[in-house]
């Protein structure tokens, strides 16, 4: 009888030893799966591509003022000029202009990434521009220098003038009317 029941010992953990294997392994897939998975939407929210190289097509968006990150997210889905809303709302969220999208009709392309539709639907004119025309502004900004010349004189820096004997070259200059 002693023979029999070391039997059925050895049965009941030779099949324990194996369901335990099997549930490593099944485990070990669904880890090793979903961590691709985290890892591509990890690397997508800062290396998203755009939806078209090169040109590409312009589309028109209306932001409303009642439009919350995810219901803008889903318009530029519809539009075909993002891959997944959710994500979108992501990059939203991690980008440094975070709340700032403004209501507005923009014009944006489907050449641009998500973080430059997030620049031009944040930008001051309310108003939106493609890629081409955000690329081409100036570098030079201007602001009153409080004790610099008289009270209402406006300086600028040029950052695009590379004379290094001129004047505004890293340094202020009064801006000629």
């Amino acid at each position: 009888m002693t023979g029999r029941i070391d039997t059925k010992e050895m049965i009941i953990s030779i099949f324990s030893v194996a369901l335990k294997v099997v549930l490593f392994v099944i485990a070990a897939m669904f880890i090793y799966k979903y961590a691709l998975i985290g890892y591509d939407y990890g690397y997508r929210i800062f290396g998203e591509k755009p939806m078209a190289e090169g040109e590409g097509r312009k589309v028109s968006v209306t932001v409303g003022s009642d439009m919350g990150v995810k219901d803008i997210a889903q318009t530029l889905e519809n539009k075909g000029l993002i891959r997944d809303a959710n994500l979108f709302v992501i990059q939203e969220r991690l980008s440094e202009h975070h709340g700032d999208i403004k209501p507005g009709i923009y014009e944006l392309n489907t050449n641009m990434t998500a973080e430059e539709m997030i620049v031009v639907m944040s930008s001051e004119e309310g108003e939106g521009t493609d890629k081409e025309s955000e690329s081409s502004s100036q570098n030079t900004t201007t602001s009153p220098i409080p004790g610099a010349g008289g009270e209402d004189e406006e300086y600028y820096i040029d950052s695009e003038d590379t004379d290094p004997g001129s004047v505004s070259d890293g340094a202020y200059a009064p801006i000629e009317e």
